[in-house]
């Protein structure tokens, strides 16, 4: 732990890490949730979760991964220069949105100093910039910007996850990092099976990794698995209905400012959700 700092929008002072149940906006957790400490134990929790609130909440508590922990909570108290004066969440970041989405974008991890800092999926990062844009321009969300936890954006008939919840170094998870988190992702696929209706894979991992959790599931998948790509789409059916899987390119910088992806780009994968793929 650090010294205490007051978190940007609310003022209330924070130890970096946050301390779960200590007011951090939008914090799932209380200090009586359960902590995994290894893979069994995250496979445990998050298959007794009975709802989104619960997972969230295990998620939001977990140490499975060493290496992960010590990382995030590191960058947590070393924090980036124009982030000195604030607080650092440096926990796993759970999903966020609306609890019967009807869609579910699947990212890669949180960033260092954007979800790992904010305690929330693309936020405060360039990455969150142009995600939360492109779903406000398509009605999903309801602001433009994500900033900060408790900023007063929502998003409707969407939620946001990743199959990895903690920042990893250099931003890539190793295979058996993403192995333990995987449960994670199964459950709340479970969770929002009823009502999903589309998936947006936001690069290959978020492909990989939302195919894997519907195999998982009992989704008919394609075999071989079918290839990601940008605008890529994939008919899942499920024991109850059909998923359309979208795939798009993620909206990492070094995509984003390159031009390998535009904001056009991203309009059209998201109107794909609905069938109505953007010529």
């Amino acid at each position: 732990m650090t010294r205490e700092l007051p978190h940007p929008l609310t003022r209330a002072l924070f130890a970096s890490p946050a301390a779960p149940g200590t007011g951090w906006p939008g914090d799932p957790a209380t200090a009586a949730t359960p902590v995994a400490q290894n893979a069994a134990e995250a496979a445990h929790l998050s298959a007794a979760a009975g709802g989104l609130a619960e997972l969230d909440a295990a998620v939001s508590r977990c140490r499975a991964c060493p290496r992960l922990v010590a990382w995030r909570e590191q960058v947590a108290q070393d924090k980036r220069a124009a982030y000195a004066d604030q607080p650092y969440w440096g926990r796993p970041v759970p999903g966020f949105g609306d609890p019967a989405a009807r869609v579910l974008v699947v990212g890669l991890a949180p960033a260092a100093h954007g979800g790992n800092r904010t305690g929330r999926m693309f936020t405060g990062d360039r990455s969150g910039d142009w995600l939360y844009a492109a779903l406000h321009r398509a009605g999903y969300a309801a602001l433009p910007t994500s900033d900060h936890a408790g900023d007063g954006q929502r998003l409707v008939g969407l939620r946001i996850t990743a199959p990895v919840r903690c920042a990893p170094p250099a931003n890539r998870p190793t295979t058996l990092e993403r192995r333990t988190c995987a449960p994670w992702l199964d459950r709340e696929l479970a969770l929002l099976e009823p009502h999903l209706r589309a998936v947006l894979a936001l690069g290959s991992i978020g492909w990989s990794a939302a195919l894997g959790a519907a195999r998982r599931r009992g989704w008919r998948v394609p075999v071989p698995a079918p290839r990601f790509g940008h605008g890529a789409v994939v008919e899942l059916p499920t024991p109850g209905s059909v998923v359309r899987l979208v795939g798009s390119y993620h909206v990492s910088q070094q995509n984003t400012f390159t031009g390998r992806l535009t904001e056009p780009m991203l309009d059209a994968a998201i109107s794909a959700l609905d069938g109505h793929e953007r010529q």
